[in-house]
């Protein structure tokens, strides 16, 4: 199992997004990735990443992960989490939330895992969203 490897994929995201470095969070994902930016709102492929992400970062966000479960098939995981945010609005106001995510990884030729699907709203059906 190559659990280590999928976690360092998760917590460079995480790194990335917290520090506005749009790369390093491109760099996560594979070129057509799937991003949950809200329950019902999806994001797909690179420039619709970027996009996402832009407004994302736009309030500072610090994301830590609170407990997390890796179950791997082959060349594919599944990450599940509970995790915690904090951040600003542009006026200055704090924001928290907190949520289940889950993400899809695969396993790519030279052995880096990306993810596919990265859907941090998992509970919403849950929570009634």
């Amino acid at each position: 199992m190559e659990h280590d490897q999928i976690d360092a994929t998760i917590n460079a995201n995480n790194t990335a997004v917290a520090t506005g470095d749009m790369e390093g969070v491109i760099a996560t994902f594979e070129p057509n990735g799937v991003l949950v930016g809200q329950p019902g709102v999806i994001a797909q492929g690179t420039p619709a990443l970027r996009e996402a992400f832009k407004g994302f970062m736009a309030i500072n966000p610090q994301i830590s992960v609170t407990n997390h479960e890796v179950v791997q098939a082959g060349d594919i995981a599944l990450h599940s989490s509970t995790w915690k945010m904090t951040g600003q609005t542009p006026d200055g106001f704090p924001i928290e939330q907190f949520g289940f995510s889950t993400v899809v990884l695969r396993k790519q030729a030279d052995g880096r895992w990306l993810m596919v699907i990265d859907n941090p709203f998992g509970d919403h059906l849950v929570q009634g969203r």
